[in-house]
């Protein structure tokens, strides 16, 4: 997980079109939204075990040539939609690439065990008091 903004740029293309949205006429005149693709498969970037994580994880986000797909048409300028994509681009590949830590089983302690048998025991002593009460009437 060693990338930076810069590399990723470097490895990815553009595509960029006509938004709708928030401009006025300047949405009919220029093209401010971004698509940016970019390519697991052909980077420099990540190990081989890395693109096979990659891959399984984002097979959603892949299109039918394997390129994950972002695209931003928030802003109106198309600079800083270039931006936000590769922002979008750079959490997208960290959250895919991180590894949860593995939980390690463990042995409750005979103290806690002890506690809640005690506790059980007093729940259960108390019912049984009610019982008797409601039944003598």
């Amino acid at each position: 997980m060693n990338f930076t903004k810069a590399d990723l740029q470097k490895e990815t293309t553009y595509k960029a079109s006509r938004s709708g949205g928030k401009g006025g006429q300047n949405v009919n005149k220029v093209s401010s939204k971004v698509e940016l693709l970019f390519s697991v498969n052909n980077s420099l970037l990540f190990t081989d075990e890395e693109k096979v994580l990659l891959n399984d994880k984002l097979q959603a986000r892949l299109n039918k040539d394997g390129l994950v797909q972002v695209i931003c048409d928030e802003e109106r300028s198309q600079y800083l939609n270039k931006e936000k994509a590769i922002e979008r681009l750079s959490v997208l590949l960290t959250k895919a690439l991180h590894k949860p830590k593995v939980r390690k089983a463990t042995k409750v302690s005979k103290a806690a065990k002890a506690a809640r048998l005690e506790s059980k025991k007093i729940n259960s002593a108390k019912k049984e008091n009610r019982k008797k009460s409601f039944g003598e009437e």
